[in-house]
């Protein structure tokens, strides 16, 4: 599993992962960490305190009121919230296509992070 951001505000924003997931419990993950969290098998994994993403070219998809910019992966896509840092990372496995379809359940834990000035457009 992916290490996490251990700063204060994935702390805080931590208390707000979701104990289900479409259905699927939260699950443990190694390391152990409030910053870290996953749900299903194969594993949605949802990791605070990665770099946020600068101004870009791709795609913004908003959902929730919240940014999102989405790279495909060879097994699925990877979610980087947009806006907010440090930045939250959703990785959703091709099994659970349409793989956005699960971002509304994070957004209370990216709105709890603090904002850093851009948006989607």
């Amino acid at each position: 599993m992916p290490t996490a951001g251990s700063g204060a505000a994935c702390a805080s924003a931590g208390i707000l992962w979701p104990s289900e997931l479409s259905g699927m419990p939260r699950r443990a993950t190694d390391p152990d960490s409030p910053g870290v969290a996953a749900w299903g098998d194969p594993a949605v994994v949802a990791r605070c305190g990665v770099a946020p993403p600068g101004p870009t070219d791709v795609e913004c998809l908003e959902v929730d009121g919240v940014g999102w910019i989405p790279q495909a992966l060879s097994d699925g896509t990877r979610f980087t919230a947009f806006g907010h840092e440090p930045a939250l990372e959703v990785l959703v496995p091709a099994k659970y296509a349409p793989e956005g379809l699960l971002l509304p359940a994070f957004a209370p834990v990216v709105k709890a992070l603090p904002a850093n000035g851009l948006a989607c457009r």
